[in-house]
């Protein structure tokens, strides 16, 4: 059974920066993507960006000029850079994996496993 754990929300001020983690563990075979969604309470979950084997990267929208995503294939892990961070990026964020999407298809169309979530609040 694949676990994702999220670490590195917290709290910080309009314009500062947080990097999120997350480590997968429990895989048998491999996580062709992995991502981070994010979600406000009463508003959808929204992807952020994903990033697959093969190095493609998709964002959503204009969250490419301050987002950045990366990860090692090899040690199952998924990293999000996130600076100039505005009131409007306080969410929930999930780390989540797909074992065949590419990015933009496990972005867009989901993924099939998920963390617990890990909260990010920004306040002005």
């Amino acid at each position: 059974q694949v676990v994702l754990v999220e670490t590195g929300g917290g709290s910080v001020q309009a314009g500062e920066s947080l990097r999120l983690s997350c480590t997968a563990s429990g895989v048998t075979g491999s996580l062709y993507s992995m991502g981070w969604f994010r979600q406000v309470p009463g508003k959808e979950r929204e992807g952020v960006a994903a990033m697959d084997s093969g190095g493609s990267r998709s964002y959503a929208g204009s969250l490419k000029d301050r987002f950045t995503i990366s990860r090692d294939t090899a040690k199952n892990t998924v990293d999000l850079q996130m600076n100039y961070l505005t009131v409007d990026d306080t969410a929930m964020y999930y780390c989540a994996a797909h074992p065949s999407r590419d990015a933009y298809d496990s972005l867009y169309y989901g993924m099939d496993y998920w963390g617990k979530g890990t909260l990010v609040t920004i306040s002005s």
